[in-house]
This record gives structure tokens, C-alpha cells and sequence, in this order.
């Protein structure tokens, strides 16, 4: 781990008192070796006007539940009545009655704070240093996490840095720092045992400098003593075979292992930490150390999966063998130690399957509801790992003892947190494929997808088309949940690399929608081979390499999926000058109905959307398809859109979001016991009706 740089800015001298103290969770949450996504949390006591009394009190500003340090904005922090806070001391029953509190904390609420206090209020309120910071470097919950640590930590920083042992975060905790800091007034924190480091100083500045001092401090010491103890150990060999194609090949059989409770999106890591640790021939026994942290295995759960593995000689084939039963002894080992410590007032077992996955010569799998989830939970481990390295580098590292990590990941009040989280869309944790997905149906399919929660990856042939809609739809949902990727339908090395590189984003798939397509015209005596070998190529290979490969990894999953061609009002109703276009659709649809006959033992579902005219967005109709359809009909370009509107029995024009809607009907749990169906989005055609 590099030291944190002092990036603090001269120029911070004109913010008030709350802007500095946003400005000071920003440099610390936004470096990772100083805090994790969503951990630590910093505070300021701001003397402030009292709307009620017209007097001067000081008011607590602690980031409050929730939210992320480097992200968040002045609304993230509670704002608290200090003189309350501290006053809840003569209402304190002991540990036993320790939750009570915390319902008392929103009682001291000052002016319109509508963040809820965190469970870690009582840290900085009752600790009398003016700003605190309590951030969790890798460093620090290493020396925190090893047999030795409390002796370690006096002989680096002496008597400027206490120890406690370790208790849970509340108002317990906050009695026993606030009493540490009278009783050494010139200390300048504390490491709290398996949790992390504790800081405090007179202004935001010097508070900043000294939790960023500690950190280097704790950095180098650690560094010095590893030199000074060099590890000898045999370590496991990476495989040959490329990671990335192992991990495709394997990922989405583990994504339907974990799935079987609710779907799950997939993260990949092999960078060189995890796969120096992986590697390692002692996994197994440090996987079953556990997290230290408490902000480490909520995220990842106590334990990861260490994975059986042999890269020098084993195969996707083999690994996925071994992991079901894997995957069944870690389900039982969940549930025998939420049985071993469950209480009258735990709450019920959550999921059994493991959020980690480590292999040896591959990496880190991480599987969780969606995607930031998952992400978050291997930058979670890797913490994690790093302290593990670093720790038994200089000692020997020493994870939470059980009892007490399950009193933290089954704590009510983590419990009730959870409950508040916004209600997931439709199709969180689902991923989804588009081809053709630069086009306006394709485009807006996307859309529609990602509004209700899903990952998706969209590929079309026009690279420059495909980077402007993978970038305006990341700018609108975030990059996490969408990959645009470059391939070309029909070529099957194209086509397979797509889902190789979506299931290493994502973990698998579950919809997929096959939309690419092209359009021509020319009477039969001018239709060359050529052209009639394009629509097939394009419109009936393509959609048969895309639904190939789909069904490959649906049958990998076990977790049924859906697959939706679009095809063409011209497959049922066939227009004069389009032989080659209309023949191609029919086959695709025929296509779709006879995979819904074959597949439908897996609980694949096979539909088909049948869109006519859709002029907006599509770049079939910008070109010489436009003319050409414009020509039969005596009509300038410009007035096609008139003409279709016209001859539909609705008289209404046709909008790819019209058929995204219907792509989604389809591919949600409404349409579950539907398959092998056409949906005409046309405005009405009689001729295109189905018998």
C-alpha cells in the first residue's frame, strides 16, 4: 500500500465550518487505503444559532447513516443538539439495553436533519475533540487484527495512539473512548481492536493531517517488520489457459448455483493481490479465518468460497463438477452457525450462498444483487486480503471471533437498515443482451431494461453508433450496469466473444434479444445472390448464432431465461420488392418457434415481436430501404411516416419505445407462462394477424 498523499488545499481557509468538514470526508472517502465505499465517518462540533432559543449551542454534524464519505453531499451528515447527545449518559442502562439508545439519538435532531444518525453517533459525540475521523486503512485493522496488536501498536506509536479491545460499535464504545481521551489528553487516537483506527484533532485541517500521519505511520512500520520477516511459502502456479475465458466458461454455472434465492450479477478480479492470493497454498486456511472488520463482512459475509482447483491441469469442466457440492457444504456451514448463535431477537437467516468466490489460478468472483453490489463486495475482500497479507506478515492475523461477527451481521439495527433500502426494479440482478443495440429499437430496448433495473450489454456492428449509445446510456444509468461491445452477428467467433465478454461482466445472462437487422429491396428478377445471402445472413444465421449461444449459457445457469426475437410484420404479411428481406424474417420466426418448443424443458421461454414501421431512431430506414419503400408507394421520402400511420387499422405511428415495452412484457415474470407467442406492435394489420 502507497502512504496517502496530504492533498489538503490552502484555499480551504474561506469555506465555513460544515463546508470543510464535507470537504474533509471527501479526500478521506475518496482514497481507498484510507477508508472503503460506504465506511468510516467523520464529524465537526459547529457552534451554530439555535432557531428556538435565538442563542448560540453547538450542534454535532456526523455523517450520517448510510452514503458514502467521497460521494456524499452536505445532506448526508445528521445534525444533532450536542448538549442532548451528551445528555443521554443518565438514560444509559448498560450494554445489555445498548439498542435502546439509538431511537433516542433522532430525539436531538437540530433544525431540518433528516439523515438518520448512525449507530457510530455516540463515538463522536461523546469524545470531547472538536473534529474526529474514523476511517478503516488496511494498515490499521491489520495491526488491529493480530495476536499482538495492542503491544505492537505501543511499541509504533507509543502513548499517542490507545487501544481498545474490542467491542461493538454503540454507546458503550463511546463511553470507553470518551474516557481514554480524558484520561490522555495529549493521545491523538486510537486503534479499536478488529475495527479500525480513531482520530480526532482542533480543526478539520490538523484532524485530516493526523489520521493521514497514523496511516503512513502504520503503512511503514508494517512494510519494515515484512522485510524483517520474510514469508516462505510454496505458492500455486496461475494456469496457462487464459483467466478471462475460464472465468466466462465458468462463471455463469456459479452464477446459477448462487441464484437459486433471488438472481444474482457477477463481478471478475484477477488483479495481482487476489491472484497472489488465491494462489497461495494456504487458501483454504486463511478463507476460513473470516473478515475482521466489521465494514468488511457485511458486504461479503463472514467467510468467502475457496474453491478446489488445480490450474495446471484442471479444466472449466472440472471446476464447475466440484463447485455444486461446494457451493451445498458452504449453504450448510451458513446454517449451522446462524443456528449456533441465532437469538430471540435475531433476525430471520438471510441468503446461505457464498458472496466470495476465490480460485486458485483465476481470481475473485463476487455475486450479489446487482451490480455495485458485487463490485463493492470484492473491493470489500480485497481490504480483506490485504490485511490478512499484511498482518501475518509481522504476527499472525486473527479474524473476528464468530459469536461476535454474528451478533454484527444478524444486529438488528444493520437489520432494519436493509429493510429501508429502496424496493429493487423488476429486473435487478438480471442481465440482458441486445444486439442492434446502437439502432433506435435496440437503443430504446436497452433503456427500458436498465429503468427497471438490469444489467445490460449492447452490441451492434457501427463501432462509432455503438460508442455514442453505450456513452449516453452510461451518463444516464451509471457505467456499472452497461457494456457496449463491438460484434458482428454473423460471424460465430464474433458472436461467441460477445457472451464470453458479457458473462465475465456480469456473471451470466438471462434475456436476450436478438435485434439486429438490415432491410432491402428489389423485385425478384433484380434480387442478385448476393443481397439474398445478406438478409439470411443477417436475419436468420445471426438471430441463429445469437439464440445458440444463449442457450448454451441458460443451460449452464439452470435459471430458465427468456429470449426474444424482433422480427417483422413482413414474416406474417409479405410485402411486394422484399423477397429476400421477407423470406429471412420468416425464418427467424419460425426460428423462435421452434426453440420454444426445445427449450421450454429448461424454462427458456422463446417469443417473437412483430414491429412494422418504425421509422424513428432506425438507421435500416435512413438509407436506400427508405427510398425504395418511398418509391413503391409514388411518395417522397419524408411522407412515409404519413402513409404507414394511414394504413394501420389505429392510424397511430409506431415508436421503438412501443416495442421496447413490448420486449419487456416479454422478459418479465409477468409473461412467465408464455412462450412460443407473437406480438404484432404494427398499429393493426389484418393481414398480419396470427391464425
Amino acid at each position: 500500500m502507497e502512504p496517502p498523499f496530504h492533498l489538503w488545499d490552502a484555499r480551504t481557509a474561506g469555506l465555513n465550518a460544515q463546508e470543510r468538514l464535507l470537504y474533509r470526508s471527501h479526500l478521506l472517502g475518496g482514497d481507498k487505503r484510507v477508508t472503503n465505499f460506504g465506511g468510516g465517518n467523520t464529524s465537526s462540533k459547529i457552534p451554530m444559532l439555535d432557531p428556538l432559543t435565538g442563542e448560540i449551542t453547538t450542534v454535532l454534524w456526523v455523517k450520517g447513516s448510510g452514503g458514502d464519505l467521497g460521494s456524499m453531499d452536505s445532506g448526508g451528515f445528521a445534525t444533532l443538539y450536542l448538549d442532548r447527545l451528551c445528555g443521554l449518559t443518565k438514560l444509559y442502562k448498560g450494554r445489555d439495553l445498548e439498542d435502546e439508545m439509538v431511537p433516542l439519538y433522532a430525539q436531538c435532531a437540530f433544525g431540518e436533519s433528516v439523515r438518520a444518525p448512525s449507530i457510530d453517533t455516540p463515538l463522536h459525540a461523546l469524545v470531547d475533540k472538536p473534529c474526529i475521523d474514523h476511517m478503516h486503512p488496511d494498515a490499521v485493522i491489520a495491526l488491529a487484527s493480530v495476536q499482538d496488536g495492542e503491544a505492537l501498536t505501543t511499541e509504533i506509536f507509543g502513548g499517542e495512539i490507545g487501544w481498545i479491545e474490542w467491542l461493538r460499535p454503540g454507546f458503550e464504545l463511546g463511553l470507553r473512548l470518551a474516557d481514554f481521551a480524558r484520561r490522555n489528553p495529549s493521545a491523538r487516537g486510537v486503534v479499536l481492536q478488529s475495527h479500525g483506527l480513531f482520530t480526532w484533532g482542533d480543526t478539520d485541517e490538523l484532524c485530516y493531517e493526523n489520521t493521514l500521519d497514523i496511516v503512513e505511520r502504520a503503512t511503514r512500520s508494517l512494510a519494515e517488520r515484512r522485510l524483517a520477516r520474510p514469508q516462505v511459502g510454496r505458492v500455486v502456479a496461475p494456469g496457462t489457459e487464459p483467466r478471462l475465458a475460464l472465468a466466462a466458461a465458468v462463471m455463469p454455472a456459479l452464477r446459477g448455483l448462487v441464484s437459486q434465492n433471488a438472481f444474482k450479477v457477477g463481478h471478475f478480479d484477477d488483479q495481482p493481490a487476489v491472484l497472489k492470493f488465491v494462489c497461495d497454498q494456504d487458501l483454504e486456511r486463511h478463507a476460513a479465518l473470516g473478515a475482521s472488520c466489521p465494514d468488511h463482512f457485511l458486504r461479503t459475509k463472514i467467510w468467502p468460497l475457496a474453491l478446489e482447483f488445480d490450474p495446471a491441469s484442471g479444466t472449466a469442466e472440472t471446476l464447475i463438477a466440484s463447485a455444486s457440492s461446494a457451493v451445498e457444504t458452504y449453504r450448510r456451514n451458513y446454517r449451522a452457525y446462524y443456528e449456533r448463535h441465532v437469538g430471540p431477537k435475531s433476525p430471520p437467516m438471510r441468503d446461505d450462498n457464498p458472496v466470495v468466490l476465490l480460485i486458485p489460478g483465476i481470481g475473485m468472483i463476487t455475486f450479489a444483487g446487482d451490480r455495485a453490489a458485487a463490485r463493492i463486495a470484492a473491493e470489500f475482500y480485497l481490504n480483506t486480503i490485504e490485511v490478512i497479507g499484511q498482518a501475518n506478515a509481522v504476527s499472525a492475523y486473527r479474524g473476528l471471533p464468530e459469536k461476535e461477527a454474528f451478533e454484527i451481521e444478524y444486529w438488528t439495527l444493520e437489520e432494519a437498515k436493509l429493510r429501508g433500502q429502496a424496493k429493487p426494479g423488476p429486473f435487478a440482478g438480471r442481465v440482458a443482451m441486445v444486439s442492434g443495440g446502437a439502432g433506435g429499437i435496440g437503443a430504446a430496448t436497452a433503456r427500458r431494461l436498465l429503468v427497471d433495473g438490469a444489467c445490460v450489454a449492447i452490441c451492434d456492428i457501427d463501432k462509432g453508433a455503438l460508442d455514442e449509445t453505450g456513452y449516453d446510456l452510461a451518463a444516464e444509468f451509471g457505467e456499472e450496469r452497461i457494456r457496449a461491445l463491438w460484434a458482428d452477428v454473423t460471424n460465430e467467433d464474433a458472436v461467441a466473444a460477445f457472451f464470453a465478454q458479457t458473462c465475465v461482466a456480469f456473471g451470466g445472462v438471462d434475456i436476450c434479444v436478438s435485434n439486429a437487422g438490415i432491410a432491402s429491396a428489389a423485385a425478384i428478377e433484380d434480387t442478385t445472390l448476393e443481397l439474398w445471402r445478406r438478409n439470411l445472413d443477417v436475419l436468420s444465421t445471426g438471430y441463429f448464432l445469437l439464440a445458440r449461444e444463449a442457450v448454451r449459457v441458460f443451460k449452464a445457469q439452470g435459471l430458465g431465461g427468456s429470449l426474444i426475437f424482433i422480427g417483422s410484420k413482413n414474416a406474417l404479411a409479405p410485402s411486394p420488392g422484399a423477397s429476400a428481406y421477407g423470406a429471412a424474417k420468416a425464418s427467424e420466426l419460425h426460428l423462435a418457434r421452434s426453440l420454444a418448443v426445445e427449450c421450454a424443458p429448461m424454462g427458456v421461454r422463446v417469443n417473437t415481436v412483430n414491429p412494422d414501421a418504425v421509422l424513428q431512431g432506425s438507421r435500416i430506414w435512413q438509407g436506400e430501404w427508405r427510398n425504395a419503400r418511398a418509391h413503391h408507394h409514388n411518395a417522397e421520402p419524408h411522407e412515409l411516416e404519413q402513409i404507414y400511420r394511414e394504413r394501420s387499422l389505429l392510424k397511430r405511428s409506431v415508436f421503438p419505445e412501443d416495442v421496447a415495452e413490448a420486449v419487456a412484457w416479454f422478459a418479465s415474470d409477468l409473461s412467465a407462462k408464455t412462450t412460443g407467442a407473437i406480438l404484432n406492435v404494427d398499429a393493426g394489420h389484418a393481414a398480419a394477424f396470427t391464425r
